[in-house]
């Protein structure tokens, strides 16, 4: 595929290019469509070249030559040059675009060089609207140019390509001026290159991502910069999300969110929010994800790796200095491991915002708890021996009973009972008399130190059960936050593939698979995600069965712990949801369908058992009589009961026709094939049959039909006018008539307006919803011939040239039918050239 960003660019130039090389190198090359648009330069490269001839089209007066694809197929190159992917054919062809002759050609073994300009992409139409100002109407799905096996960029400085336009290489000369003022402004043109250039850069992408996930690679590739900021949900999060931002917009870098959710680190202990977290990164263009990890340092880095980043933004650290003595914190062990990935340390207004009675970070980690349960009350003897001339005994316990309280506070009941009994004894042997010995002259000194242990063991207790609830709520306020998360992508629409996308990212996993552990189609994959996903219990990591259901998650990855387990089932029972509500919304379509076939069936046979054996009865005696030996006619009740006969045999073949075109409406097979066609044609073809069914209804029918060119389908068309007026003849009095009129739209020439009105006994307005409906006759059935199709056909017949019949009130009473038709193509087909008959 050669892609230019405009038009004049050299894509055909290259794509000719490159078929003379492989000329060169014996490969067999056709040019089966090149549109040169007058240049030169281009013509003359076809020069060499075996052209395939293409085949003449002839539209309103006019003849195309479009690729002949017959003839390509049958010639069967090695490679075939088709120009123009983007280009529509001219109705008739086999296919209407020519991207899907392209498959076609592939499909048949033959390597295609082709091209297209950036403006018609899919994915970039609004984008190029905006830039330009103009609507590209044809336009290729980008999952088509995506396929490509190759993508060539085909470049050129805008400065250069208005040179060229201006030098009348592109466009004749009368169209330049136009051309360099509008489309090919130098802004327009440095915008579409730019584009291209990105377009293409995702794709290249896309294919990176790929080949290092099948050849298991996780080190950075700076082949593009990626940058990952790492978010707390706290109220720096804009802060540091603007601030990525900017690094991003700067080198036109992806930018991509994570959280880590975890207990501590760069988690707010705080709830965080998660959907408006994700509204935020939303507005930056940028995809939430969230990622389980203690270790967040580690998981951060992984997951930045995962994603090819070379960009990491975080936040500096809460921590006061003393923290960072004892524990350097997530940032510092971040920017030590990143390795090739810059890390940039964001300052932001909550960086001193610590509660400072907030002790949770200073807890002594226990090897050294118990260290300074002996150093601490130690030292505060030291400092009560140079302090011992000027305080009383009273002074020196309350300091003791300072000591203790901190050690309770800070280290646990066991490091509290020991600085209890350690101070006690300290302040016995310096303290009370008789000094420098353990015995206990007073029962006060005794009462004091028993006194001192019960409160360090009271404190350190309180302090523990408080530090394990606020441990529970931090657990359980990340297993909230990820239960939101897994609910969001239920919610969000991307259904049970997603939600096990979700889970594998989240708990970091090779793969996961929702399996079905027992019943009648026990072991049945329902999905799977990731690389070798497990497909039974004993292939798996992790195994978490869905309470109360048949299914099961498997993992493939490292294997979670009890607390995970808890989190994963519930989104195991989700995912058991999806696939359950997905089982009873097919087994309720099949009811609804079963239940509609059966009154569908009901309905036909209760129309068939009349409608169909009324005239079979009528040939079948006029057969009989006729072939009867006892009775001799007359040449003129001959010719009666043969036109009986005949008469009965065409009401069969209407309502054998009208019965197949139902079939065809309800199975979507009705293609239409629209095309300009005179109105009055269609109206005498449809009287014709009219005729032959009911001679004398057919002299009741008042035409005012003005000539007048429709886009329509001649046959569709005829079976909805026949339709409709056969059935304003059977529900019209026998001394009325029934008239078919056609007009332009006086406030839309590009609208034809088709009615059928009679003069019965009408239909109420409340009816008017059930007229269309299969085998319905409103109360009608006791007469007349038919099945109740004719509407129902008719209504389904304009469906499928996108319009709708419109009952109403004739004026005087009974029943209009009327319909719109367009007096050229729509929009969408511009241009298309489409065929008007001659005459």
């Amino acid at each position: 595929m050669f892609l230019g960003c405009a038009p004049g660019v050299g894509k055909t130039y290259e794509m000719l290019a490159q078929a003379h090389a492989l000329l060169g190198e014996d490969v067999d090359v056709v040019v089966a469509v090149v549109e040169t648009h007058g240049r030169s330069v281009t013509a003359a490269m076809t020069d060499g070249l075996e052209i395939v001839a293409r085949r003449d089209v002839e539209h309103r007066g006019a003849v195309l030559a479009e690729m002949d694809i017959d003839a390509v197929l049958a010639r069967r190159p090695q490679v075939a040059l088709v120009d123009e992917l983007a280009h529509t054919n001219a109705p008739g062809s086999r296919n209407a675009k020519r991207w899907q002759d392209i498959d076609e050609l592939r499909a048949a073994g033959i390597d295609v060089l082709s091209t297209i300009n950036i403006q018609h992409l899919e994915s970039l139409n609004d984008v190029v609207q905006e830039i330009t100002g103009i609507v590209q109407r044809e336009t290729v799905p980008d999952d088509v140019v995506r396929a490509a096996d190759e993508i060539e960029l085909v470049d050129i400085a805008p400065q250069a390509l208005r040179q060229r336009l201006s030098a009348g290489k592109v466009y004749p000369g009368d169209r330049v001026g136009g051309a360099l003022a509008n489309y090919f402004r130098e802004g327009n043109l440095t915008a579409l290159r730019e584009l291209a250039l990105l377009w293409l850069a995702d794709q290249v992408d896309d294919n990176l991502a790929t080949y290092r996930a099948a050849h298991q690679i996780t080190a950075t590739w700076e082949a593009r910069e990626r940058v990952v900021v790492a978010l707390t949900g706290g109220p720096e999060s804009a802060t540091l999300l603007r601030r990525a931002g900017r690094i991003a917009s700067r080198s036109s870098a992806e930018l991509v969110v994570v959280h880590i959710a975890a207990a501590d680190g760069l988690s707010d202990p705080a709830a965080v929010d998660i959907a408006k977290l994700t509204e935020l990164a939303k507005g930056f263009g940028a995809q939430t994800h969230t990622i389980v990890g203690d270790d967040v340092p580690g998981a951060l880095l992984e997951f930045a790796r995962g994603v090819n980043a070379t960009q990491l933004v975080i936040g500096t650290s809460r921590r006061s200095r003393w923290q960072r003595i004892l524990d350097e914190g997530v940032g510092s062990t971040v920017v030590r491991n990143s390795g090739k990935i810059d890390v940039h340390m964001v300052t932001h207004d909550q960086t001193r915002a610590r509660n400072p009675l907030d002790i949770r970070q200073t807890r002594f980690h226990r090897p050294l708890s118990w260290v300074f349960a002996v150093l601490v009350p130690a030292a505060a003897a030291g400092l009560l021996a140079f302090l011992d001339r000027w305080l009383g005994i009273a002074s020196e316990s309350a300091l003791f009973f300072v000591v203790v309280l901190a050690v309770s506070m800070l280290g646990g009941i066991g490091p509290a009972a020991l600085s209890a009994i350690v101070s006690g004894l300290l302040l016995n042997y310096f303290f009370t008399s008789p000094r420098y010995t353990f015995t206990i002259n007073e029962a006060d000194n005794l009462i004091t130190i028993i006194v001192m242990l019960m409160i360090a063991i009271a404190v350190a207790a309180l302090v523990d059960s408080a530090t394990v609830r606020r441990v529970q709520a931090q657990r359980a306020s990340r297993d909230a936050e990820l239960l939101a998360t897994f609910s969001g992508a239920v919610l969000s629409g991307e259904g049970l593939e997603g939600l096990l996308r979700r889970v594998r990212e989240t708990y970091d996993q090779q793969a996961v698979t929702l399996i079905r552990r027992s019943g009648r189609e026990a072991g049945t994959v329902e999905s799977s995600v990731g690389e070798d996903p497990p497909v039974e219990p004993g292939a798996a990591d992790t195994v978490c069965p869905v309470p109360g259901s048949d299914f099961a998650i498997l993992l493939s990855g490292p294997k979670l712990g009890g607390r995970e387990r808890k989190v994963l089932g519930a989104v195991a029972t989700q995912a058991a949801g999806i696939v359950e509500r997905r089982e009873l919304a097919a087994e309720a379509a099949e009811a609804r369908a079963l239940a509609e076939t059966d009154q569908l069936r009901r309905a036909l046979l209760s129309a068939v058992s009349h409608d169909l054996r009324t005239p079979l009865a009528a040939v079948k005696a006029a057969a009989s009589s006729l072939r009867g030996t006892d009775v001799t006619f007359s040449p003129e009740d001959t010719a009666e009961l043969l036109a009986t006969i005949e008469e009965s045999t065409d009401h069969l073949t209407a309502l054998v026709g009208n019965l197949l075109d139902s079939s065809r409406l309800a199975a979507g097979v009705v293609r239409p094939d629209l095309q300009m066609v005179y109105l009055t044609e269609v109206v005498s073809r449809a009287m014709m049959g009219i005729s032959r069914l009911d001679p004398s209804g057919a002299d009741r029918v008042e035409l005012d039909v003005e000539q007048m060119l429709v886009y329509a389908d001649p046959g569709l068309l005829e079976r909805v006018l026949a339709n409709l007026i056969d059935n304003a003849l059977r529900h019209s009095g026998q001394a009325t008539s029934v008239q078919v009129r056609a007009w332009s739209d006086p406030l839309d020439s590009a609208k034809c307006t088709v009615s059928v009105s009679d003069h019965g006994a009408g239909v109420p307005a409340e009816s008017w919803d059930k007229i269309f409906t299969a085998f319905q006759r409103l109360g009608d059935s006791g007469s007349g011939n038919g099945v109740g199709l004719g509407l129902s056909v008719a209504q389904g017949f304009v469906r499928a040239m996108g319009s709708e019949i419109t009952p109403s009130e004739t004026l005087g009473g009974g029943l209009t039918m009327s319909f719109d038709l367009p007096s050229g193509p729509p929009p969408g087909a511009l241009g298309v050239e489409v065929e008007v008959p001659n005459g």
